[in-house]
């Protein structure tokens, strides 16, 4: 039988590596689609998520409850994301030219491509907050679960699918607004 959250973190801070192991197993999924979600490069998302398990071991002593373990982790990569983001340069141009099919004029479709993924961060950006951390951390690969989004995001798992059908209809409406899908073409 799995071993609950206080008495894993308690073997760890003995030096268990069994149970450090185990707590990764549980939450590293779910830090990896926290810190993607903010979509910082690979080397930046693997960055945070390192220091959030040094962050643990640091502090493994002061957690007083550890059933809210998941909620302090994924707070924490959250603060790296976005301490890792205000260092870095926003809005570095990337390079799609190693992508297309061949024949594709790289231009015409780079421009398209950013473009598009513009207005939709645009639409984005006009939700409310918390529809565009919900969207964020569902639209990661490889999806998590809604037991870690639950607990990234503090919100009872039967919540998330009807929270994720209002955010989405938000989002139409604000890409409608700002004719995302293109003037003239059906919605």
């Amino acid at each position: 039988m799995a071993q609950d959250t206080g008495e894993l973190l308690a073997a760890a801070a003995d030096g268990n590596q069994a149970a450090w192991d185990e707590l990764v197993a549980r939450y590293n999924s779910m830090l990896w689609s926290i810190a993607r979600s903010f979509r910082v490069n690979t080397a930046d998302a693997a960055d945070a998520v390192q220091t959030t398990w040094l962050r643990l071991v640091e502090n493994l002593e002061r957690i007083n409850d550890p059933e809210r373990l998941s909620g302090w982790l994924a707070t924490t990569v959250r603060r790296e994301c976005l301490r890792i983001l205000r260092k870095s340069r926003v809005g570095a141009p990337l390079d799609f030219a190693d992508e297309l099919p061949d024949g594709a004029d790289p231009l015409d479709t780079a421009l398209l491509t950013d473009e598009r993924d513009a207005a939709l961060w645009r639409a984005v950006g006009q939700i409310s907050q918390r529809c565009q951390e919900l969207l964020r951390v569902l639209m990661t690969t490889p999806p998590p679960t809604y037991a870690d989004v639950s607990a990234a995001l503090g919100m009872p798992i039967g919540s998330i699918g009807p929270s994720r059908a209002r955010c989405l209809d938000q989002l139409r409406r604000v890409a409608g607004d700002d004719d995302l899908l293109g003037a003239g073409e059906a919605r």
